[in-house]
């Protein structure tokens, strides 16, 4: 697996150090380009089959909460896997993860907000998010990105932990007619002191194992579309869209310390968890998509 370009350092995506919800601009996208391109400061942790993570590191005491995945996929055009990544509906079926996903408003014809809760490994408490997602076709290359955000109606929920995305999306990449490269990038504030165990799972484990979900979701994705409204793709159409809209001064920027921190650090790895993840690690990833 190639490494990034040199690139350049980290910088500031549209959810860091703001004070007002702002949709991103063309300087915020091609901020978030240069990230996923970026080398610089960012280490290799796994490489294999054409999949790519890389950890940023932080400091020596605290776990790390900011990775970089990319993959190569043979045979999937990047128009399709953009397709992929917007589909809520197909998002249930092959996103093994998600404990509830929907579209909450619509906020300008390529941003909108939404809610995604998902499963951490045991005995991590589960996490949810509220984000404002944006979205931009760049020629043959796409870009989807979120940064948190408050919505009055869904404050913080008692049974699952509220994350904060600062920034984090996916770079699609078209490599040919039916083939691409997808980079996600990932800097959440997971509210708690997660114990080096959690970091290690993320980057040798599961990124690898999500990133290989969704790219074999994004070969069946054709197929499944054509049965589940075919012409329905309000992410490129935006007067299909069924949802309300939504002025920004509805919504406020998410602060990762407003929000209650949960010290995890303690927690040991369950028996469940280590034995088998070999097994889980290849079997999973045939989950059908019916």
């Amino acid at each position: 697996m190639e490494p990034p370009g040199p690139g350049a350092p980290s910088t500031p995506g549209p959810g860091s150090g703001r004070d007002s919800v702002q949709v991103p601009d063309d300087h915020d996208f091609q901020s978030f380009r240069a990230e996923c391109e970026a080398g610089e400061g960012w280490v290799l942790s796994y490489s294999k089959a054409g999949l790519g993570v890389w950890v940023q590191a932080g400091e020596p005491e605290r776990a790390l909460h900011k990775i970089k995945c990319r993959m190569e996929c043979a045979d999937v055009a990047a128009e399709t896997l953009y397709d992929v990544l917007h589909d809520t509906d197909y998002r249930r079926k092959w996103d093994t993860n998600v404990i509830e996903t929907f579209d909450i408003a619509r906020l300008t014809v390529n941003a909108d907000v939404g809610y995604y809760s998902w499963r951490c490994p045991k005995p991590l408490k589960n996490r949810d998010v509220i984000t404002l997602r944006s979205w931009l076709p760049m020629g043959p290359d796409y870009i989807i990105m979120n940064y948190s955000v408050k919505h009055p109606k869904y404050p913080p929920r008692k049974d699952l932990v509220r994350a904060v995305s600062i920034q984090t999306g996916y770079l699609i990449q078209s490599t040919g007619g039916r083939s691409c490269t997808i980079t996600y990038l990932a800097q959440v504030d997971p509210k708690g002191s997660l114990p080096r165990w959690v970091v290690n799972k993320s980057s040798q484990f599961l990124a690898p194992k999500a990133m290989k979900k969704m790219y074999k979701a994004g070969v069946k994705y054709p197929s499944w579309k054509e049965k589940h409204r075919p012409h329905f793709k309000p992410w490129l159409h935006p007067e299909q869209s069924p949802l309300p809209s939504l002025p920004l001064s509805a919504l406020a920027v998410q602060h990762a310390d407003s929000l209650e921190n949960i010290d995890e650090s303690g927690l040991a790895e369950g028996r469940e968890e280590r034995g088998g993840e070999g097994r889980a690690a290849e079997g999973s990833d045939e989950d059908s998509v019916n």
